[in-house]
């Protein structure tokens, strides 16, 4: 157990903080002080960013290699925590990945693997999460979304089918926790967002992904992550088009489905050609892991 003279004012996990926004919301939480542990499957990476999280401030940092898709992996992590700090007070929940690729193309496995990670990782995060928080019956949850969670795009039917998920497993949790007034869960979804996921990511398109303009900030989507760590919120959209991107899809489906592959293919692919390939679905690739992109707010450099 830690000492209570030197306890940090919180206790925050993230998963994903290697890299991306869950990095971004790292080092967000280091500037208020803040007790982290930080886990994803790059332990190099992690290194970097626990180095990153106490020039910023933080008053300690665990970092833990653990892949969210393994339960056993997901229980040791908060095992750990609780053993470095006695509590958790929070959780961030940003780890995902990505395939591309029309459903046809995409290979079973990459397939299975992109919705088990995105899904399966949310309800391990989850349920050990809830479980931290209950012998106080204090704590906050916040789960990354997208608004692919809310809508669909060609060639991303793994990631689509994964967050619809997530969407319906926190809703559900935020109706399960009513009786528990001070335990919270939120979900984030943000449209496009600077972040080197897009190039991480698996495709079988011929091309990479990247994110649709306008492209957001990993910083901006990770503010909104720790504004609902402490004002919960149900669903917090992050992206100036989102709502008209969703409101297009169910309320005019024939123009939606018309427009969004020519759409697509022009500003959510890159022109560079590129070998199939799995990408970091299976295993990780620490040396594109960063909190940024190349991408600017109109689309980027075409990679």
């Amino acid at each position: 157990m830690p000492d209570p003279s030197s306890e940090p004012s919180r206790v925050v996990l993230v998963t994903g903080g290697s890299s991306g926004i869950g990095r971004a919301v790292a080092h967000l939480l280091a500037e208020e002080g803040a007790g982290l542990v930080l886990a994803a499957r790059s332990p190099d990476t992690l290194e970097k960013a626990r180095e990153e999280c106490l020039a910023r401030g933080a008053s300690d940092v665990l970092c833990v290699q653990a892949d969210v898709r393994e339960r056993p992996q997901v229980e040791e992590l908060f095992d750990a925590a609780h053993r470095r700090f006695g509590r958790v007070d929070g959780v961030v929940h940003a780890a995902a990945v990505i395939g591309y690729g029309r459903f046809t193309d995409l290979p079973a496995e990459v397939f299975d693997q992109v919705v088990e990670t995105d899904i399966l990782g949310t309800a391990n995060v989850a349920r050990c999460a809830l479980a931290a928080f209950e012998p106080t019956r204090t704590g906050s949850l916040v789960v990354l979304g997208s608004v692919l969670g809310k809508m669909t795009a060609p060639t991303m039917s793994a990631y689509a089918a994964g967050k619809w998920a997530v969407h319906g497993l926190v809703r559900t949790l935020q109706v399960e926790s009513r009786d528990r007034s001070r335990i919270h869960v939120s979900l984030v979804s943000p449209g496009s967002v600077n972040t080197p996921i897009y190039q991480l990511a698996g495709s079988y398109t011929g091309h990479p992904g990247k994110p649709p303009p306008p492209v957001g900030s990993a910083e901006k989507a990770a503010r909104a992550v720790v504004d609902a760590l402490s004002r919960p919120r149900r669903d917090v959209d992050v992206g100036p088009t989102n709502l008209v991107m969703v409101l297009g899809f169910r309320l005019l489906p024939g123009l939606f489905d018309a427009l969004v592959g020519p759409l697509m293919s022009a500003f959510g692919q890159g022109r560079a050609e590129q070998p199939p390939g799995p990408g970091n679905v299976f295993e990780p690739t620490p040396e594109r892991e960063a909190v940024s992109g190349p991408w600017r707010w109109w689309g980027g450099t075409g990679r």
